[in-house]
């Protein structure tokens, strides 16, 4: 994706988040998240394999795991398990969770990790994805029938992402020499030999569309991440996903493990994050299938050389066949702005479980009308809490409604008129034992609305309130001020955490 397609809709990116995208390859974000954790208490085992697990009772369950560097065996006992362990979960086996899976097999792709220096071509048309595709002036081989090249480092190190052709046979494993004379085509500069190309990895995986029925089993073993949902890489929603599966079920486990709030609350992980992962599954092969249109019109799909050779002349001609399969091609990149401008599908979750309080909302209001591209900025509880930029009275730093929230602390939102909702707040989360805070926001509250953005964007009046879960998203909200703040928080908060009527 170059600086033209984001531009298009640079406006949409601004008003869902106050962050920017950041490309950050696995294989650096790993090592952050690594040294992180191992900083804050967790002790992170490398060559490692889980071999089974066995739960003894509820809350008591053994693992075992093989150190594949001394191939010694032996046993950990856990209160929890958390089944982050990828496409090939053993995890997902051992608890024979179902996995819904499309009837046809989608295929394979080959992963090639290289180091090439390609700064001198860069600085013309620079991207962090490229689609290298030709209409046949060669004989591309079979297992390297389209080629994605992905960044991992500006501009010295990629990832070389072969698709086969659907005829191509499955089984089939070039060789080195045949993967560097493939990555020498793809380069397509004459400056460039397979002696300037040094191969790190070379891997094969299947493109799956698999999610499965449930993420967890019982209230002590959970499944996350690519254990649960299993796509290719378009739409770049793999790596996020799998964050998000985390960062829902983070806070519920700590409220449940400091005894604030029922063990049923843990329920609501699989409710809220299997449709998610449903409709990402779906969305990424959709996006690889939305490329077929573009390998058509180039002539791509050209049963014979000859064939594609035909199909790639017709764009080069001044004849009405030549018109139209520009106007083909053309049409088709556009299509695939749902795979490269997706903020609709990256923001658009919807929670609807018990840990969401819906009983005084009516309908939710509808999506956009492409729910892809577009994203709904809503306080509905179960929706992410919108963006809006905020600052104080004495002009600082500017910083969002999303900075408020979060931190392992429910976050109420108000305006003018709104202080009884703030005490009422204070009083219940002290009762309830729980971390809260809350803000006014408006014209000499304790932060300004400076360009009105919250206000447009709250659905709610001033005196109402949004109050919004650890994770971010909108637990419940009020229209207007209430009677009694503290009667209301109280049902609504007791609700959630599970330590009420349901």
């Amino acid at each position: 994706m170059g600086p033209r397609l984001t531009i298009c809709r640079q406006g949409d990116y601004d008003a869902a988040s106050p962050c920017h995208h950041v490309d950050l390859p696995q294989t650096l974000l790993e090592p952050i998240l690594v040294r992180y954790a191992s900083s804050n208490g967790f002790t992170c085992r490398f060559d490692t394999s889980l071999l089974s697990i066995h739960r003894e009772a509820p809350h008591k369950i053994l693992s075992t795991v093989r150190d594949t560097a001394t191939n010694l065996t032996y046993q950990i006992r856990s209160k929890y398990v958390f089944g982050a362990d990828g496409g090939r979960s053993i995890v997902v086996r051992e608890l024979d969770i179902p996995l819904i899976k499309k009837p046809k097999h989608p295929g394979i792709a080959i992963n090639v990790l290289a180091s090439v220096d390609l700064t001198h071509i860069m600085p013309s048309r620079w991207g962090n994805l490229h689609w290298v595709m030709s209409g046949a002036n060669e004989e591309w081989p079979k297992w390297g029938f389209n080629a994605c090249v992905r960044m991992v480092k500006p501009w010295t190190e990629w990832l070389f992402y072969f698709m086969p052709a659907p005829w191509a046979e499955p089984a089939y494993n070039p060789s080195q020499k045949k993967v560097l004379e493939r990555i020498v085509e793809v380069i397509g500069d004459a400056s460039i030999t397979s002696k300037d190309i040094q191969i790190k990895d070379v891997s094969k995986w299947v493109i799956n569309e698999v999610v499965a029925e449930r993420y967890h089993d019982g209230n002590d073993v959970f499944c996350l991440g690519d254990a649960v949902h299993r796509h290719p890489p378009v739409n770049g929603l793999g790596s996020n996903t799998c964050i998000q599966d985390a960062y829902n079920l983070a806070w519920k486990i700590a409220l449940v493990e400091q005894g604030k709030a029922d063990p049923s609350l843990l329920d609501s992980y699989t409710v809220e994050r299997q449709p998610v992962g449903a409709t990402v599954i779906g969305r990424a092969n959709q996006g690889l299938r939305d490329h077929g249109p573009i390998w058509d019109a180039i002539g791509r799909k050209g049963a014979t050389l000859a064939e594609r050779q035909a199909a790639w002349a017709e764009l080069s001609e001044g004849s009405e066949r030549g018109t139209l399969r520009r106007e083909s091609l053309r049409k088709a990149v556009e299509w695939t702005s749902h795979a490269l401008m997706a903020v609709g599908v990256e923001m658009n979750q919807q929670y609807d479980s018990r840990a969401v309080y819906l009983a005084d909302e009516v309908l939710r209001p509808s999506l956009p009308e492409d729910p892809i591209l577009h994203y709904q900025i809503t306080t509905y509880p179960g929706s992410r809490l919108p963006h809006a930029w905020l600052n104080t009275k004495n002009p600082g730093r500017q910083f969002s409604t999303q900075d408020l929230a979060g931190k392992s602390r429910f976050c109420l939102l108000t305006g003018h008129g709104g202080r009884p909702w703030k005490e009422a707040l204070e009083k219940v989360g002290q009762e309830l034992g729980i971390e809260t805070v809350s803000y006014g926001i408006g014209w000499g509250l304790d932060y300004e609305d400076v360009y009105s953005d919250w206000t447009r964007r709250r659905e709610v009046r001033d005196a109402g309130c949004v109050l919004v879960r650890p994770d971010r998203f909108v637990a419940w909200r009020s229209m207007d001020m209430l009677d009694d703040c503290a009667d209301k928080l109280r049902t609504v908060l007791s609700h959630i955490l599970g330590r009420g009527p349901q």
